[in-house]
This record gives C-alpha cells, sequence and structure tokens, in this order.
C-alpha cells in the first residue's frame, strides 16, 4: 500500500511539473535569417497544457520574460529569432506579465474626420474614409517611436495655423509659410515625415477586381471600421468598403489588415460578399511621374516592388527643390503567396501618375497578400537603393512562402 502511494505521489509530482511550463519549439526552413518575427501559438494548446490558464509569461531560452499578447483569434504570439535553417526554444509558464512597450497600434483620427491610422516600429500607414484617395497612404519613419499621435496633435495645432493663417493675412508670406513649416508633417524634423502621394490610385498597396477589358475596377474609400488587434505586438484591423457593382453583381468588399512589431510589410486578406466565380484580382503600387521606370517585377519570386521620389508639390514652389531633398528614397512592394497569373506595369495616366506595377492572381474565396514599405533615411534598415529594396523584397517572400514551423510541447 505504502509502495502505491509512494507513486501515485510521484506521478502527481511529475504531471503537476509538466504543467507548469510549455515549450515552444521554432523552426527555420528558409535559408534567411528570421529576426524579430512574431509567431502565433494556439492559445486552446497552451491553456490545455497549463490547466486552462488565462494569463501567461513567455520567456526566451535564457529565462529573459519577452513580450507577448493574446489575439482576438485565440493565438498567443510572440516575437522569436531564428538562424538560417536553425531552431529556437521559447517557454510559456502561468503568471501575470508585465506591462510590455507597444510596438503595434492604430485608431480613427478623429483630428482628420475619418483618416484611419495605423503603424508599428517600422512604418506608418493610413487610409481615407472620402475623397478620391483610395488606396493606401504611408508616412515614413525614421525612428522605432510611435510617431501617428504627435504628427497628427502637431498637424492640428490651432494656434500655431493661426499664426500662421494671420501672417498670411498680413501678407507676410515667406514667414507665415516657416511657422507651417515648423510644425507640419510634411517636413522632416527628425523623426520622418508624410511626403507620399495617393490620389485616385492603389497608392501604397490596395487591391482592386480586374474587369473584363483588363482595367482595374478601382475601389472607394471605406465605409466602416472595426479593430480587431489592438497591440503591443500586432495591430489588426477589419475594413468594411462601399457596394460596388462589378461585373452585374452588388459587391462589397472586406479586407482584414494585421501589422505586426518588426515587419516592414502587413498582411491583407480580402473577401467579397456577392461575388461570384473566379475573377482576376490585382494589387501593387502606383508608379509616379517623377520615376517611372524604377520597378521590380518577379512573378518566379511573388513580388513587386518601386523606388518613389516622393512629391514636393505641396511645399511654395520657393521652397520645393530645396525641400525635396530631405524626403530621401520612398520603397514600396507587395508580397504575393499565392500562385500568380502575371505581374506587370498597367498604364493608367493622371496627374500623378503614370499607372501601377500589379500582382494580379485569381479570387478563390479570399485573397491574401502583403504589402509594405522601406524609407531610405531610416538607419535601422538600410534600404538606399532599389537593389537592396528588392533583396529584401525576396528574402520575405521566402519567409512567406516557408513560414516558422511551431510545436508545442
Amino acid at each position: 500500500m505504502k509502495k502505491l502511494l509512494f507513486f501515485s505521489a510521484l506521478f502527481y509530482a511529475a504531471s503537476s511539473f509538466a504543467a507548469d511550463k510549455v515549450t515552444v519549439k521554432v523552426s527555420n526552413p528558409a535559408d534567411v535569417i528570421r529576426a524579430n518575427e512574431v509567431v502565433e501559438v494556439s492559445l486552446d494548446a497552451v491553456k490545455k497544457k497549463l490547466n486552462n490558464a488565462q494569463s501567461f509569461i513567455v520567456t526566451d531560452a535564457d529565462g529573459n520574460e519577452i513580450a507577448s499578447q493574446i489575439t482576438h483569434d485565440g493565438k498567443l504570439i510572440f516575437q522569436v529569432g531564428v538562424a538560417a535553417k536553425g531552431k529556437s526554444v521559447y517557454y510559456v509558464t502561468t503568471g501575470s506579465p508585465k506591462q510590455y512597450d507597444t510596438k503595434a497600434k492604430g485608431r480613427l483620427f478623429t483630428e482628420r474626420g475619418d483618416e484611419f491610422g495605423w503603424e508599428n516600429d517600422r512604418v506608418a500607414y493610413r487610409i481615407y474614409g472620402h475623397g478620391g484617395a483610395v488606396g493606401y497612404d504611408l508616412f515614413n519613419k525614421s525612428t522605432d517611436e510611435m510617431m501617428l499621435d504627435y504628427w497628427y496633435a502637431s498637424e492640428q495645432n490651432q494656434e500655431m495655423r493661426n499664426v500662421s493663417r494671420d501672417l498670411h493675412t498680413r501678407g507676410y508670406h515667406d514667414l507665415a509659410d516657416q511657422v507651417y513649416n515648423a510644425y507640419c508633417y510634411h517636413i522632416d524634423h527628425g523623426k520622418g515625415m508624410d511626403c507620399y502621394t495617393v490620389g485616385p490610385t492603389l497608392g501604397g498597396g490596395a487591391d482592386a477586381l480586374v474587369n473584363a477589358d483588363g482595367s482595374l475596377c478601382m475601389p472607394k474609400c471605406y465605409k466602416k471600421y472595426e479593430i480587431l488587434d489592438k497591440g503591443p505586438l500586432r495591430f489588426t484591423v477589419k475594413l468594411t468598403y462601399p457596394e460596388i457593382n462589378y461585373a452585374n453583381q452588388k459587391v462589397v468588399e472586406t479586407r482584414i489588415i494585421t501589422l505586426d512589431a518588426g515587419s516592414q510589410f502587413n498582411k491583407v486578406s480580402v473577401s467579397f460578399d456577392g461575388l461570384t466565380g473566379n475573377p482576376q484580382i490585382a494589387s501593387g503600387v502606383v508608379v509616379h511621374k517623377q520615376n517611372p521606370t524604377a520597378y521590380v517585377l518577379s512573378q518566379k519570386n511573388g513580388y513587386v516592388g518601386y523606388e518613389d521620389l516622393g512629391d514636393a508639390s505641396v511645399y511654395n514652389k520657393k521652397y520645393q527643390a530645396e525641400l525635396a531633398k530631405q524626403m530621401g528614397k520612398i520603397y514600396v512592394g507587395t508580397i504575393y503567396p499565392g500562385k500568380l497569373s502575371e505581374v506587370k506595369f498597367m498604364e493608367r495616366a493622371n496627374g500623378i501618375a503614370t499607372g501601377h506595377a500589379l500582382g494580379i492572381g485569381t479570387y478563390k474565396d479570399g485573397y491574401t497578400y502583403f504589402f509594405g514599405t522601406g524609407w531610405s533615411k531610416n538607419p535601422n534598415t538600410g534600404f538606399d537603393n532599389l537593389t537592396k529594396w528588392e533583396a529584401h523584397l525576396s528574402d520575405t517572400a521566402k519567409k512567406v512562402k516557408n513560414p516558422l514551423k511551431i510545436s508545442v510541447k
């Protein structure tokens, strides 16, 4: 009887120990380094192994706590580092996690009506709910700080606006421009700027159905939004668009955009209600007149990229040449995990652009791709020419097509 009690106690102790910690092994099947990449672990799987706990701490192999987040769709996520073709180990235990620094966030910026903006520690984006700018707009960042709240607050500084307006009224136009330039986000004050133009284009990576004649059925501005994940590592927003008429069908588009900390790229999952058949769908980036041939297209590797020179037209003509020098080079691109029918430049000339660099695929109950950007003035990334940006597109495409392998024990 004593032996039975001893083995029962030993079994209970072993079971209790096993339930105190979950081991997460991360394997990299690709020949590229995965630095600060966010991975997903099934929350149900973790809970099952940790006696249905509700709060978790993630540590690296050395026992150091790292930032984590529980997502709206039942995932425990955290950032990992894995060598090319390598493996890393992380641990999950029960406990109260620390308050982590926010590295991904977004909100409706009512300061500018219905503009919706989001960012991480690398990139920043916005979209409009009105007007003719239907694609993705972007802000260039040279810092890992969250900047959108600051930029919008500065741009909407009514006291400074009144000073500038008063100076214009009194005829001091140069001085008024200098006051405006001191606070507006179209000037680089050391951490980034807005010098990218969207207009009636796809901007930095939006999508559009392809009409029967091969032209783009251009989207409208978004109608409503729902924030699904608020950070600190992942921001996710669900966008619903107004009904459009496509091929004699009344169609409503939904996009779920996800931006993770440490990434230059957003993931977007597109779906359409009311759409039948398997039409062609395109996504890509606008090609501006300032740099009409600086795009790269790779159907084999699944990416499209472009080197944008920015738009100095927002400045007083007197300052355009000088201020244009501060804009650097803006790199934009789209990456495709699925099969592409073709990649191409599609002419669509207007006042600001010559057309789009596009990847075109087939819509089958959904469509997923990635869009992103980089800036030559960001010292953390090193994208100072199109060759380096294309190399990053190629490496990221490999990562997308060869996701990290996760085992939970």
